[in-house]
């Protein structure tokens, strides 16, 4: 008794909305009493602030939904909702609903089950698991049937400014590009619709701009992290702050963004390569079966040979880079000049110095990078979404963060002897290594500690290159027409 006298002050609830065809003045009741717990103020109007505040207690928590709102129904322009405003909006809304809603119900039953989810979500190009449909089911199946009746459908799209299965479709599925300055993760989750319109283009283009400032917004921290790798052991016990003001007063401010302007560069072949391997990779797994949907390990598999197969191709800008960021005053003109140089000093294969490690160290990253973001995001769906499939952009944010940040934690020795392997020929006295052999250089001379020398600005640098890369990236996206 308690929870319906709970629910129905929220002016949507379940019992008064069982009857499939409720009458024109039921209805009008319904959106009066939205507009009454909405309108906070009691001046007649809802703004976007009202709007924010009661979706927020009602557990609607999408990205700027209240301004979507507030701008569609808003006729006349005074950035504020009247009731008539109001209503006019949810009667164009709810006729929308319910037109997707009888495209949805395949079987014209009046509701839609976990196969009609599926199916329609695979028309899209969008594959989901049988899990994946039922965690979407159950957050709208309020009585416990495993089906979806036209009320529980409406009541859970109402502050959803969707208009459109498509829309729906992007609203079950997400394609973030996170950037933590090593690597630039692409999303898989395209559907053939986008694929077609030139949208995953748009979006990497918007993924590698976003790299791109991220990148020269924590650029010193990299160049920090590099220098300390190579020269960590030499440098004293504050080396942080003594290895940063070591290169300040050795070329000036500008030294700290040594070698960004190749690190910047790579990003968008790296993008363009690894999406389009991963997607013959995908093509070649699935054979036959062109609409079944990858497991959590087949997603791993292509994945790490995806990101093999970009680094192979642009692993001579890696050693640039390396190269680039270590240099002092005067050593080279730029990139021209630094390419150069190692061809006539040492040759071409020089390009591809500390190749086997970089390699290596895709499989633990992308491994444990998967892994945590999969398990992460699922234990949340599992325990706090209660209204919602949709984790939300800042769980993802979290989520990917926390995943890649564990990803670079377990490879991080293996970057470490890759980066020195890189910089060998211009570390003067230092010794001419391989693999294996710098590993034993390390640990008999540093010991275990010394393999993860340099990680104190990595981590340092996480939280700031996912902000502002999101941030970029969103903006962009909007700019180019991909986002909302």
């Amino acid at each position: 008794m308690g929870d319906t006298r709970a629910q129905s002050s929220l002016g949507w609830t379940q019992a008064q909305c069982q009857d499939n065809s409720a009458t024109d003045p039921e209805r009008e009741k319904r959106w009066a009493e939205l507009f009454q717990q909405l309108d906070l103020n009691k001046d007649g109007r809802i703004d976007v602030n009202e709007m924010r505040i009661g979706l927020a207690a009602r557990g609607f928590l999408r990205d700027n939904v209240e301004e979507q709102i507030v701008r569609a129904g808003d006729t006349n322009n005074d950035g504020q909702l009247d009731f008539k405003e109001f209503t006019e909006y949810l009667r164009v809304h709810e006729k929308e609903l319910r037109l997707m809603f009888r495209s949805l119900d395949n079987n014209n039953d009046g509701r839609i089950d976990l196969g009609e989810i599926q199916q329609s979500l695979h028309n899209l190009g969008v594959d989901v698991s049988v899990e994946q449909a039922s965690i979407i089911l159950q957050s709208m199946d309020k009585d416990g049937t495993m089906t979806i009746n036209w009320n529980e459908w409406r009541d859970h799209f109402l502050f959803n400014p969707i208009h459109n299965i498509e829309d729906i479709a992007h609203f079950w599925k997400h394609s973030l590009m996170l950037d933590i300055g090593e690597h630039l993760t692409v999303p898989d989750e395209f559907s053939e619709r986008e694929r077609r319109s030139g949208v995953v283009w748009r979006q990497l283009v918007a993924g590698a701009m976003a790299g791109a400032v991220s990148r020269t917004g924590t650029a010193p921290l990299d160049r920090l992290k590099v220098f300390l790798q190579v020269h960590g052991s030499r440098t004293p016990r504050s080396k942080l702050w003594s290895s940063l003001r070591g290169m300040v007063q050795e070329g000036g401010m500008r030294s700290l963004w040594r070698g960004n302007g190749i690190n910047v560069l790579k990003i968008a072949p790296e993008s363009a390569i690894k999406f389009m391997a991963y997607e013959q990779i995908k093509r070649v797994m699935r054979g036959n079966n062109e609409s079944g949907s990858l497991r959590v390990q087949e997603r791993f598999v292509a994945g790490s040979l995806a990101g093999a197969t970009a680094q192979t191709i642009i692993y001579p800008m890696e050693v640039l880079k390396t190269r680039l960021t270590l240099r002092k005053t005067g050593q080279y003109t730029g990139m021209g000049n630094c390419a150069k140089k190692i061809i006539l000093n040492e040759g071409v294969w020089a390009f591809y110095r500390g190749y086997v490690p970089n390699t290596l160290g895709i499989i633990p990253y992308a491994g444990i990078d998967l892994a945590v973001y999969e398990t992460l995001k699922n234990y949340w769906l599992q325990q706090y979404s209660v209204g919602s499939a949709d984790p939300g952009v800042l769980v993802l944010l979290g989520c990917g963060t926390v995943s890649s940040t564990c990803g670079q934690l377990a490879s991080y020795p293996l970057a470490l002897v890759r980066t020195r392997m890189q910089a060998q020929a211009s570390v003067n006295g230092g010794p001419k290594l391989s693999m294996l052999g710098q590993f034993k250089h390390i640990v008999s001379k540093e010991g275990m500690p010394g393999l993860y020398r340099g990680i104190a600005p990595n981590f340092l640098k996480v939280i700031p290159a996912v902000s502002i890369s999101y941030v970029v990236y969103e903006h962009m996206k909007r700019g180019l027409g991909v986002g909302p």
